[in-house]
């Protein structure tokens, strides 16, 4: 079995190492004896969504994003009917933002692909941490790495999370991300995919049940030092918030 995955403009959005998911997808499928195909989609270069059974859109500064985004335009629609379509696309930080209505940022507001209907609104403070998320579609933690201006609204969608440690979509709702059929957007780079296994696999599945058979389930790997370096953030802001909690009881 094989699965081709298109990397959207690694040469404007590509912040933060999400390149490392890339890497991920495809050791994880070659691990278990299947192939991965990568396409690198530039600047100038036609998308063929419906050659393409994983996207990948990175992360990038306003000026990239805005710049994506006009490219993006041109096929908006087919990437929107990919989408519709149960199409697997893994979304960062300013690729969740694209996803959306509208960017506000302090000085204008840049145009969405509107394949999501979400808006993301700029503040001066950024929110920039480590951040740790539980979700009811993982039995382990998600955990990464947020730095990000813009405040996502996701209205009826489904987010991606529930913040444990961190600030997520807005600093203030709760909440982190967002899933919307098979698609995942998210502020936490890292990369995302190596430090969280559960999260390339859930990814990976659906584009094999989309492709091949829908009764396909992946047999798991041995993680051990992918769920070291999981349980590494996980643990430590665990033990961060129950000090706090502690510390508070003490001085009351």
């Amino acid at each position: 079995m094989k699965l081709t995955i298109g990397h959207l403009y690694p040469d404007l959005l590509n912040l933060y190492g999400d390149r490392g998911n890339i890497q991920c997808f495809r050791k994880r499928l070659e691990w278990r004896g299947m192939e991965a195909e990568i396409i690198p989609f530039l600047s100038d270069d036609t998308i063929d969504f419906s050659q393409l059974d994983i996207v990948l859109l990175g992360g990038g500064s306003d000026r990239e994003q805005e710049l994506v985004c006009g490219h993006l335009k041109n096929i908006q629609q087919d990437f929107k009917n990919y989408v519709e379509d149960g199409g697997v696309v893994l979304a960062v930080c300013g690729g969740y933002q694209l996803l959306g209505k509208y960017y506000k940022t302090d000085n204008k507001t840049i145009e969405g692909l509107s394949i999501l209907d979400i808006s993301t609104e700029w503040q001066p403070e950024r929110l920039i941490r480590n951040i740790v998320l539980t979700s009811p579609l993982f039995d382990k933690p998600v955990v990464g790495f947020e730095n990000h201006g813009g405040r996502t609204y996701i209205g009826s969608h489904t987010p991606f999370g529930k913040v444990f440690y961190g600030l997520g979509n807005t600093g203030k709702s709760g909440y982190e991300g967002v899933i919307y059929k098979n698609v995942i957007g998210t502020y936490l780079h890292g990369p995302l995919l190596p430090k969280n296994p559960q999260v390339c696999d859930y990814l990976l599945e659906r584009a094999l049940k989309r492709k091949y058979d829908d009764n396909i389930i992946l047999e798991p790997l041995e993680d051990e030092l992918e769920d070291l370096a999981n349980r590494y953030i996980a643990d430590r802001y665990s033990d961060k918030k129950y000090i706090l909690k502690e510390t508070i009881k003490r001085h009351i």
